[in-house]
């Protein structure tokens, strides 16, 4: 399977970095190294921002992580409309790189920037994949 089971909804089912999908299905989460520079990329990407290299690896994470900023999205894009409101958080990853998420059991009010969050695996209808931020 490819990048189309990844997220609720998906634009891109095509992907260098189709296997993060696939690492997800085993339970893990992984960012992608590069070979050349060592540069880690969270999201994972199929070639280094920092040389010109598409030479990776694969790393799993361990999703720790702390919140760097959030916001609470009262009007859905298509595809999200029945899942209003809800809440995107950033994180910046105890092992490097940056991800987006949803949070899951978290309100508004509990969410303090700075504060430690677990960046988690959850299974969506359909068989598809994604992840959230869960509270610590």
């Amino acid at each position: 399977m490819g990048f189309e089971r990844f997220g609720k909804v998906s634009f891109a089912p095509f992907t260098k970095v189709s296997k993060f999908v696939d690492f997800l299905d085993e339970g893990k989460i992984k960012g992608t190294v590069c070979k050349k520079c060592s540069t880690f990329h969270f999201p994972p990407r199929g070639d280094c921002v920092s040389c010109p290299s598409s030479e990776i690896d694969w790393k799993e994470i361990s999703g720790n992580c702390k919140l760097v900023t959030y916001t609470t999205i009262h009007s859905a894009p298509q595809g999200f409309e029945d899942d209003k409101p809800y809440t995107l958080a950033m994180v910046d990853l105890e092992e490097g790189g940056r991800a987006l998420g949803w949070t899951e059991g978290l309100s508004e009010e509990d969410l303090k920037i700075g504060m430690a969050l677990k960046l988690e695996i959850k299974k969506l209808p359909d068989e598809r994949l994604t992840f959230v931020l869960k509270g610590q």
